[in-house]
C-alpha cells in the first residue's frame, strides 16, 4: 500500500486518530483509518516464582482488569524504552528494578495503530511508594505466585492482550537461558 495523503481528524494528550488516502497493489485507491499512540513500556516485576500485578478500571471495558504494569510517556511524548520503563514500574507500583532486561516487542493491533510496546523483566526489586498519575489512583497491585497468575489468564481475569502475550516473552525467555 501507497499512502497518498494524511489528515488528523482527531487528538488528545494521550492520542491521534488520522485518515490517510491510500493506493492498494491493484492500483484502486481507498481511505484508512489509524490511530497513532506513543509507544509504550511493559513491565513484567518478577520476584522468585512471584509476579507483581496491578488491578484498575479500564472505561472501555467498564470493568477492573488485573495485568502488569504498562503506560506510555505523558503528552505523546517520546521517551527512552527502560526510562519509560523504570519510571511506570515505579509509578505504578512503588517498586525499583535493579536490573531491567528488554525481552521483546509487542504490536497492540497493527491493522488500526501504529502502537508498539516494549517488555522489560524487572529483578532486584525494591519497594517504594507509588506515585500515580490521576487516572491511576483506584489502582491496586498485589503479588502472585506465577501459578495462579496462569490460572488467572486460563479463567479470564487477566485478559489484557499485551499481559497475556508478555507472560509467553518471560516463558520464552527463561526457556531460552542456559
Amino acid at each position: 500500500m501507497e499512502s497518498l495523503g494524511s489528515r488528523q481528524v482527531y487528538a488528545n494528550a494521550w492520542m491521534s486518530v488520522r485518515e490517510d488516502t491510500i493506493r492498494r497493489a491493484d492500483g484502486s485507491t481507498g481511505i484508512y483509518g489509524v490511530v497513532d499512540k506513543p509507544h509504550y513500556a511493559l513491565i513484567i516485576p518478577l520476584d522468585g516464582e512471584r509476579l507483581h500485578l496491578v488491578e484498575q478500571f479500564r472505561y472501555p471495558l467498564g470493568m477492573r482488569r488485573w495485568e502488569f504494569p504498562q503506560g506510555t510517556a505523558p503528552d505523546r511524548a517520546d521517551v527512552d524504552p527502560a526510562e519509560l520503563a523504570a519510571r511506570e514500574l515505579r509509578e505504578e507500583t512503588g517498586l525499583r528494578a535493579a536490573h531491567l532486561v528488554e525481552i521483546g516487542v509487542l504490536d497492540v493491533a497493527p491493522g488500526m495503530s501504529s502502537q508498539r510496546g516494549r517488555v522489560f523483566l524487572a529483578t532486584g526489586l525494591t519497594d517504594g511508594e507509588p506515585d500515580r498519575e490521576t487516572e491511576e489512583q483506584d489502582m491496586r497491585t498485589a503479588w502472585f505466585h506465577r501459578a495462579e497468575v496462569e490460572q488467572m489468564i486460563a479463567r479470564g481475569e487477566i485478559s489484557d492482550a499485551q499481559s497475556v502475550a508478555a507472560y509467553t516473552l518471560l516463558l520464552l525467555h527463561e526457556h531460552a537461558q542456559p
